[in-house]
């Protein structure tokens, strides 16, 4: 058997110009890290014991003869590109819900080709892990998806990631002194919305007028530099915060199903409780909550969103990893 074990992550700036529609002419770049919950996926040799040939297991189990059968798009593509069809059992087990922002899905495919590569005695680099993760999600199955999330899914780590108008990505860890990144992260707050949705589906609703929103995806872009430029400088890290606010305001105009009544009474709760900035995080319209405020008000943040779940995290410097089997991992 082999398990490997991928972090969610957290993007913070530059979201929306990771999208190939957009980077191809005018180059991207977001700022985003892994945090300390994962998603787990196991595959292993299946015996020719059972009625079945091939067996998947998340949210629902599918049954098959061969991969032909799985109705799972990202799975049945992933089995297809390393030619592998059936004598297998896949499980899939997640820290935090799907369709929450947080990268899941690209997780999911990124953990999966790394424990089917290790399953074939493979080990490949995250760079290979990610293209595979794009190809497979932008190509072949056609989700309206961007590029960072299988980058974060797969290197792990806290980084700026580049995406040029060749095609070309560029990951680059951000260096910010130890400490200062362990004040940053204490400032941090992440809370559940309550609400669920397909990031694919909120994407749609503004990637294809990416192009005529030039002024705000600009603005999101810069927003990365002046990030790199606060967190690696000396200047107070409470300018982050209006930082984030204003790319919240930047990505709510991008399209009306972004944010939501919800979203829009916890952000102003959260604010009035002394919270400084904060995001939907992943394409919008639900999941998960990111706030941005100082330590010292944390406890009344809580107090005041005691409707909302609250997810203690910390920061996670690796990638997609094999934790379980005889071929290594991905680094």
């Amino acid at each position: 058997m082999i398990i490997t074990r991928t972090p969610y992550r957290i993007s913070f700036f530059g979201g929306g110009t990771d999208y190939p529609s957009w980077y191809e002419q005018h180059g991207g770049q977001v700022l985003a890290t892994t945090i300390d919950k994962y998603i787990y996926i196991s595959v292993r040799y299946l015996f020719p014991f059972f009625p079945h040939r091939i067996r998947l297991v998340y949210a629902k189990e599918e049954l098959g003869d061969t991969v032909d059968d799985l109705t799972h798009p990202t799975a049945r593509e992933a089995l297809k590109l390393l030619g592998l069809h059936q004598d297998l059992e896949i499980h899939y087990d997640g820290d935090l819900p799907a369709r929450s922002g947080m990268g899941s899905s690209s997780a999911f495919t990124v953990g999966l080709l790394n424990a089917l590569y290790a399953y074939g005695g493979r080990v490949v680099s995250a760079h290979q892990l990610a293209r595979d993760a794009i190809d497979i999600e932008q190509t072949r199955v056609g989700d309206t998806v961007g590029s960072q999330d299988q980058i974060s899914a797969a290197y792990g780590g806290f980084n700026r990631i580049q995406f040029l108008t060749n095609g070309e990505i560029i990951v680059r860890p951000v260096p910010v002194d130890k400490d200062r990144l362990i004040l940053f992260s204490e400032y941090l707050m992440l809370f559940f919305t309550g609400e669920t949705r397909t990031a694919s589906d909120v994407a749609s609703s503004y990637v294809s007028q990416l192009q005529n929103k030039r002024d705000r995806l600009s603005n999101l872009n810069s927003m990365v530099d002046t990030a790199v430029d606060i967190l690696c400088g000396v200047s107070d890290l409470t300018i982050l915060g209006d930082l984030l606010h204003e790319g919240r305001m930047e990505k709510r105009a991008l399209s009306p199903l972004i944010s939501t009544d919800a979203i829009n009474y916890l952000y102003q709760t959260a604010r009035n409780a002394g919270a400084l900035g904060g995001k939907v995080l992943g394409a919008g319209g639900g999941g998960m909550f990111l706030l941005f405020a100082p330590p010292d008000v944390h406890a009344t943040v809580k107090n005041a969103l005691s409707d909302f779940l609250h997810i203690p995290f910390q920061l996670e410097p690796f990638g997609s990893q094999v934790i379980l089997g005889n071929h290594g991992s991905s680094h």
